[in-house]
C-alpha cells in the first residue's frame, strides 16, 4: 500500500493570489498572511502575483483567467463576505465557492478558497490575524501542500 502526503514546499513554484477589494481592511491582512507563508516555505517573492478584483463574486472569473495562462502552480482566493440583511450573502458565498471548485476541477490547477464568510466585522478580524488565526495563511498552506501532493502523485505514475 502506498500513502501520499503533500508538504509545504514552494521551491521553484509560482502562485497567484486573487483578492477582493470589497472589505479590503480584512482582505489585505489575508493577503499578507498568504504571501508570508508562501515565502517562508520557499516561494520566491517574485513568483507570487497578486490580482485585485472588485469583490468575492469576481474572484472565480479572475482565477479562471489565471489558470488558463498555465503560469501558476496554484491560485489562492482571498476575500471576506459578511452577512447583511438580505439573501445576497448566501448567493455570493455559495457561488464563489462553487465557481472556484469547478475551475480547479476543470483546469487541474490547484485553487484554494480563502474567502471567509462571517456574520460580523469582529468575526472577520478574528479570522484575519487575531485569535482565530489568519485564514490567508491557512489557504496558502493548503495550496503549498496540495501542489506538492499532486506533484508526488504524478511522479509516481511515470
Amino acid at each position: 500500500m502506498t500513502t501520499y502526503n503533500g508538504y509545504p514546499n514552494g521551491t521553484d513554484r509560482r502562485f497567484a493570489l486573487v483578492c477582493a477589494r470589497f472589505n479590503d481592511l480584512i482582505v489585505t491582512r489575508l493577503e499578507h498572511g498568504a504571501r508570508d507563508i508562501l515565502v517562508r516555505h520557499g516561494v520566491d517573492d517574485d513568483a507570487i502575483d497578486t490580482v485585485w478584483v472588485p469583490g468575492a463574486w469576481e474572484i472565480p472569473i479572475a482565477a479562471k483567467a489565471l489558470a488558463a495562462t498555465g503560469k501558476y502552480d496554484a491560485i489562492v482566493a482571498l476575500g471576506a463576505v459578511m452577512r447583511g440583511a438580505t439573501y445576497h450573502f448566501e448567493i455570493v458565498a455559495n457561488h464563489s465557492a462553487a465557481g472556484l471548485a469547478r475551475i480547479a476541477l476543470d483546469t487541474g490547477v490547484v485553487i484554494t478558497n480563502g474567502i471567509i464568510t462571517v456574520d460580523t466585522m469582529d468575526q472577520a478580524l478574528e479570522r484575519a490575524g487575531s485569535k482565530a488565526g489568519n485564514k490567508g495563511i491557512d489557504a496558502g498552506l493548503a495550496a503549498l501542500e496540495t501542489v506538492d501532493l499532486l506533484h508526488r502523485i504524478k511522479q509516481s505514475s511515470t
